[in-house]
């Protein structure tokens, strides 16, 4: 199953880090503007165990579920339907210093079998740089504003 990860180091304490993570407009702030993405439903607050979110993404709709939280430490969010056969997202936290180690590991399989993800999880892969890389200076940005 592919994985990917991707690990920044954000000059700020892990609360303030966690915190960022945890506000109402986190989603909104940390998403690129392509493709089009929009929080079209929530059950629950911040991101917390049981919390549901409903995603578009563009037309494709994308539940996900949050299964995992440890204040400061992680928090977990995984498919329930959507473009993926099996997406599980980390999102962990660590206290390096005065400084965050956050680090963002997906599991995922598209759709379609290992011959499908053989052939085009590389694509996956650019994407998913892509995004976690605008995701973290966005982190770093709002997080290292004094």
């Amino acid at each position: 199953m592919p994985t990917f990860v991707k690990t920044a180091i954000v000059d700020a304490p892990v609360d303030r880090v966690f915190g960022f993570h945890e506000r109402a407009d986190a989603f909104t702030l940390l998403t690129p503007a392509f493709p089009p993405v929009r929080v079209v439903g929530k059950v629950g607050k911040g991101v917390q165990s049981g919390v549901r979110v409903e995603i578009r993404v563009g037309p494709v709709r994308w539940l996900a579920l949050h299964t995992d939280y440890v204040k400061n430490k992680l928090f977990v969010d995984e498919q329930i339907s959507g473009p993926f056969a099996k997406w599980v997202h980390r999102h962990e936290f660590e206290a390096v210093g005065n400084q965050t180690r956050l680090t963002d590991s997906v599991e995922f399989q598209l759709k379609g079998g290992r011959i499908i993800n053989s052939l085009f999880g590389w694509v996956a892969k650019i994407a998913l740089t892509d995004m976690f890389r605008h995701r973290h200076d966005v982190t770093r940005r709002i997080c290292e504003a004094k």
